[in-house]
């Protein structure tokens, strides 16, 4: 069983809630727990749906928080007479649940602090239910229609209730539904689509990063300013730049390289104004009434290198004009420019996530034919405009650039391929039934950016070309920056101190598989032995009440562990493992049909019915046994005869057995998704 599905995985999403809902439910009556299925539901849609990063078994007291006072209050619809449920309680008892089954991503926060965190979260969740400026627009119409009588579970009457709506004859409160639509259209404004998965990225300690951030280029400038502005301050003009004496000082001072001859204004001294704005957005500086001051506050980071340096790092977003804004009145448009915030980090996360050196080429694609540059010299705006950040960058230390031959994964491989223009002939109509009506002959944008992205294409193929890629500290800020905005950007060696189970699952739905043989590696060097390290890994699995998640965490370890193969072999007569382990060497291809016994033959079939079980449901078992040449009858009763160890699972399939000797062959077949969940009561009077 998965814990991350893709935005897209709607139905792969949609079985793992019904089949953890149900596995949760018998649980919870074991432990003497009552289980809120429609609460478990929540939960995991609001992980899927309402974050960046998707990461369902991961958990933190922002996302508890998010959960139950902004989520719930939005989109679970009360009605009138109904209680919203104990919906802390139920999100609880997810996350022990989570715990005890292994399921928990170990990078989140602590069970500890996440109960904590329910507790004290708890009294507000009330209020915020009930605050109605809080409600989703739907939910909002939907209990006013009912608070007026209006039966919401009947489709024409509450078709009636909105035209009425729309013809002015309903009552309701206009303050509540403004501040209903401005909340709405502030989320709409926040919301963010699924962010793209990282790659694991390795990075130096603190120390050897506060090593490399003492030789950028730009802690010099910014520390000489404070120091030249002083306690006392110094006097600028009134716009607020530097007077040109003090400017021609500083540029000599801080070593800009700022041509000073002929200047009349520090405004045309960019590399020191840059310097200067710097140190004014990163609360170095700050005037004051015709006087710029050091900022007292700032000098504990002053002295520390690495906190500078992110500080640094941090602000650039908002150093826009100083960089590229026009030094005269009149000026072609530049994307880079234009939409300078959200370029730069679209630049800086695209080199953050690949394994090689991006050149000159792609870069200049993606980000300028990326965003919808025009022609000629609105390219050349936008090609001069990116040099100018990506040269601010290389100074702060955040990329570097280099001259070399470009990876074959961007020769052969290209991030969008070039657009062919529709032959002359071809008439307009058929244009658009081929999409290339935006890049038809007579579209002068679209010949002039094929034609620009010919020459980039010559200009990487020619031999060696401009490479740019991020340092460590580049990627130690931007990683620190994605994880700010909750998107999942894994470490090399964070999971060190996991449980055995966190490790193997984070490392079967995140890690790419070189990525994962490190990071098992650097977890196996700190435990007491090889032979223990494996120990506990096998132990995880054996816990593990899933057919799919054991398989996936017994894939991975011998995909990445060093004799992985031979583990697997070595697990086909364990008494639990046996059925996973012999799965897992087919599906590698180290063993085949004829190579099973016979016994091992019918675990197989168990074990294959188990996971389509987990993964499909009843219905889809049934279905896919009607399309099979052995009858259903007979593989059922060879699967329930083969001595499969897991009990909880050969339960459901003895389940699907006796539903099959009862329903007639004819119906054997439609999936029926999330419905007649067991071990909880969806709450059928709520709505979304």
């Amino acid at each position: 069983m998965r814990l991350y599905f893709a935005p897209e995985e709607t139905d792969e999403f949609e079985a793992m809630c019904g089949l953890l809902i149900h596995r949760m439910g018998r649980w919870a009556d074991e432990r003497g727990d009552r289980m809120d299925g429609f609460g478990v539901e929540a939960a995991l849609d609001y992980r899927q749906r309402g974050t960046p990063d998707g990461r369902l078994g991961l958990w933190e007291p922002r996302h508890v928080e998010g959960f139950l006072l902004e989520w719930l209050p939005r989109t679970v619809t009360v009605l009138p007479g109904d209680e919203p449920g104990d919906m802390p309680g139920t999100l609880a008892l997810l996350l022990r649940y989570l715990d005890a089954m292994g399921l928990a991503d170990p990078r989140g926060a602590t069970l500890a602090e996440n109960l904590s965190a329910i507790e004290a979260v708890t009294p507000r969740f009330g209020p915020a239910m009930a605050d109605r400026t809080r409600w989703g627009l739907s939910k909002f119409w939907v209990t006013t229609a009912a608070e007026q009588g209006t039966d919401v579970h009947d489709q024409e009457a509450l078709q009636d209730f909105v035209e009425r709506a729309r013809r002015g004859e309903v009552a309701y409160d206009e303050n509540v539904l403004d501040q209903v639509m401005a909340r709405r259209l502030a989320h709409g404004a926040a919301a963010r689509e699924r962010a793209e998965p990282q790659l694991p990225v390795a990075l130096p300690t603190e120390d050897e990063l506060r090593v490399l951030a003492e030789r950028s280029a730009v802690l010099p400038w910014l520390r000489g300013i404070s120091a030249w502005a002083g306690s006392e301050g110094r006097s600028v003009t009134a716009t607020g730049t530097l007077r040109i004496a003090d400017a021609r000082a500083l540029v000599a001072e801080l070593g800009t390289g700022d041509r000073v001859e002929g200047v009349r204004s520090s405004a045309q001294l960019p590399r020191l104004g840059l310097a200067v704005e710097w140190a004014k957005k990163a609360r170095i500086v700050r005037i004051v009434k015709g006087r710029m001051y050091a900022v007292a506050k700032a000098r504990p980071l002053l002295e520390d290198p690495l906190a500078l340096w992110r500080r640094a790092f941090e602000t650039f977003t908002g150093l826009r004009d100083p960089l590229v804004a026009p030094r005269s009145g009149w000026h072609f448009p530049s994307t880079v420019r234009d939409s300078f915030e959200q370029v730069v980090p679209d630049i800086l996360n695209t080199l953050y996530s690949l394994p090689y050196a991006m050149p000159w080429p792609r870069l200049w694609e993606s980000t300028l034919l990326g965003y919808g540059t025009g022609p000629g010299l609105l390219l050349e705006a936008g090609d001069r405009d990116l040099r100018v950040v990506l040269g601010a960058l290389e100074d702060l230390g955040a990329i570097e650039r280099y001259e070399g031959m470009a990876d074959p994964v961007f020769v052969e491989k290209p991030l969008s391929a070039a657009p062919e223009l529709p032959p002359a002939a071809l008439p307009p109509e058929l244009a658009e039934l081929f999409g290339t009506v935006a890049r038809r002959p007579q579209d002068p944008d679209a010949e002039s950016r094929a034609g620009a992205r010919v020459a980039q294409e010559a200009e990487l193929t020619d031999g060696q070309v401009e490479l740019i890629r991020l340092t460590a500290l580049g990627h130690d800020s931007v990683r620190r920056r994605l994880l700010a905005e909750g998107r999942d950007a894994p470490l090399l060696g964070e999971l060190i101190h996991a449980p055995a189970a966190g490790l193997l699952g984070v490392l079967a739905d995140h890690y790419d598989p070189d990525s994962a043989r490190t990071e098992l590696a650097t977890w196996i060097s700190v435990r007491a032995s090889p032979a223990v390290a494996l120990e506990q890994l096998t132990d995880a699995m054996r816990a593990c009440p899933f057919r799919t998640r054991t398989e996936a965490m017994l894939s991975v370890l011998a995909e990445a562990h060093p004799d992985g193969d031979t583990v697997a072999r070595g697990l086909r007569g364990d008494p639990l493992l046996a059925p996973t382990a012999i799965s897992v060497l087919v599906r590698r291809e180290i063993l085949d049909a004829d190579d099973l016994t016979e016994p091992e033959s019918l675990l197989m079939v168990a074990e294959s019915l188990l996971q389509l079980l987990e993964t499909v449901g009843s219905d889809g078992v049934l279905e896919t046994l009607r399309g099979q040449q052995v009858p259903a009858r007979e593989t059922l009763a060879a699967a329930l005869a083969s001595g499969h160890p897991d009990r909880e699972g050969m339960a459901d399939l003895k389940e699907v057995a006796d539903q099959f000797a009862r329903r007639p062959a004819a119906q054997v077949g439609r999936i029926h998704r999330r419905t007649g969940r067991k071990g909880g009561n969806r709450g059928g009077k709520r709505r979304r």
